[in-house]
């Protein structure tokens, strides 16, 4: 369940903070999030994410109010280039990005069954690697202690000046 929007007439940047408001948020809910923010990038994403939920619901038979997104990728498009005319004779140079818009839809129950298992491998890796680094410290202290003894029983030997 996805939509794309190819060469999009606005900078991957400004369309990436209107994508940041909505990631990983139910569908309807970051519909009505895009319908009232105030900016250029919001109305082409609402538009698409309109355009995925519906091919959610024409082509896979799933609800619109189990939907979620689960991914929203903003990558650069077409760069025009441009001049403006300045004084002199001179023209300075405009470049003017697009960029390509990827939206993908999952279910509820996709995300939660992905990220539960991940959260228990990642605990287990912690764990190991806690265990070996105190025994590991312990010798180098050891080390330590033995050289420092070893240095204090030497003797050392006295020099008297000669006036």
């Amino acid at each position: 369940m996805k939509a794309t929007l190819r060469n999009v007439r606005l900078a991957p940047k400004k369309a990436n903070l209107v994508a940041e408001l909505v990631r990983g948020q139910n569908a309807t809910a970051a519909l009505r999030t895009l319908k009232f923010t105030p900016k250029k990038g919001a109305k082409i994403l609402y538009k698409l994410i309109n355009s995925a939920v519906a091919n959610a619901e024409n082509n896979f038979g799933q609800n619109k109010n189990s939907l979620v997104i689960k991914e929203i990728k903003v990558s650069k498009g077409l760069r025009l280039k441009r001049y403006i005319p300045v004084s002199r004779g001179r023209a300075h140079p405009l470049q003017k990005d697009s960029s390509h818009i990827h939206v993908i839809l999952g279910t509820d129950d996709a995300v939660t069954k992905t990220a539960k298992p991940a959260k228990k491998a990642e605990t287990k890796k912690t764990t190991k690697t806690s265990s070996k680094k105190p025994a590991a410290k312990t010798t180098k202290k050891a080390t330590a202690k033995k050289s420092t003894a070893k240095s204090t029983t030497k003797k050392t030997s006295k020099k008297t000046n000669k006036n």
